[in-house]
């Protein structure tokens, strides 16, 4: 077991409430976007990007940095909050959300924005994409340098993608599973945002893919089960997983689509639906009131 602190786990869980707060926001502002799956993922984005991941917001091409591929892109309203907060572009910015000649597009574009490792908009391209980053620091035996990062390891750059369990129905992700089994890349690790639900109903319905753990080894992969809503569970698991060297990891986070607003989880139909007025003022409530708690 890795020490986390209490605090810690409290101000990233209340980090991530206030997140779905300003996701909420802007996809209400803009009456467009993906509440269901940006919800579900909150707390894994700020475990990533408040403790986690070594990066530098004033360099974000710097070459020491861990790569974070939000392959799940259409959810990135989330990736976009937790971005603007650790310092990457202005808070304000995040009111531009789905505009027209915004940065912040309905998709993240890494050319629009600095500090978006990838386009991802296709479904499915992060694992193989991740397996090129990781097989290149590896070749290149990149080591951190002296920047002091959040976190404490001290081993060199990792690669780390975040999927949806909707896009693991593309059969690129499982050519990417067995080429990063194939290379034994340790430096990887993917986060399956496990919430059992996609764009037209639940995943066991659409294409079934339990039993999910025992694909993921089948493939050669390290897997890890875990509460994808639970700080402290999701910091362990990403603490285990720098540890393993031999193969890559995967941590399948069970979580909620909709997760904090009671007419939304396991709804397929928030996906992609923006919500009107008097839902919009429910669902602000709801989440305020899981904010205090």
């Amino acid at each position: 077991m890795h020490y986390h602190s209490e605090e810690l786990i409290r101000d990233i869980s209340a980090q991530a409430q206030a997140f779905r707060i300003q996701v909420l926001k802007m996809i209400y502002s803009a009456q467009t976007g993906h509440l269901g799956g940006a919800f579900s993922a909150a707390e894994i984005v700020a475990s990533l990007y408040f403790h986690h991941l070594r990066l530098d917001p004033t360099r974000p091409d710097w070459p020491g940095r861990d790569r974070l591929l939000f392959s799940k892109g259409h959810a990135c309203a989330m990736l976009y909050t937790a971005m603007a907060h650790r310092g990457f572009f202005p808070v304000d910015e995040l009111t531009t959300f789905r505009q027209l000649d915004s940065r912040l597009q309905g998709h993240p574009d890494r050319v629009k924005l600095p500090g978006i490792e990838i386009c991802a908009g296709p479904l499915g391209h992060g694992v193989a994409i991740g397996v090129g980053m990781a097989l290149a620091q590896k070749m290149a035996g990149r080591k951190p340098s002296s920047f002091s990062a959040p976190s404490a390891r001290a081993t060199a750059a990792r690669v780390y993608v975040v999927l949806g369990d909707g896009e693991i129905n593309a059969g690129v992700i499982w050519e990417g599973a067995m080429a990063a089994a194939k290379y034994r890349l340790g430096n990887l690790t993917a986060i399956l945002d496990y919430n059992g639900v996609q764009q037209t109903g639940a995943t066991a319905d659409v294409m079934p893919t339990e039993p999910i753990a025992d694909r993921w080894r089948a493939f050669g992969w390290h897997v890890q089960e875990i509460h994808g809503h639970n700080v402290a569970e999701i910091l362990e698991a990403l603490d285990r997983a720098d540890e393993v060297h031999a193969q890559p990891s995967v941590v399948i986070a069970r979580t909620t689509k909709g997760k904090g607003v009671s007419f939304m989880e396991y709804d397929h139909r928030w996906h992609g639906m923006p919500p009107t007025r008097e839902q919009y003022e429910q669902a602000l409530a709801e989440l305020e009131e899981g904010l205090g708690k």
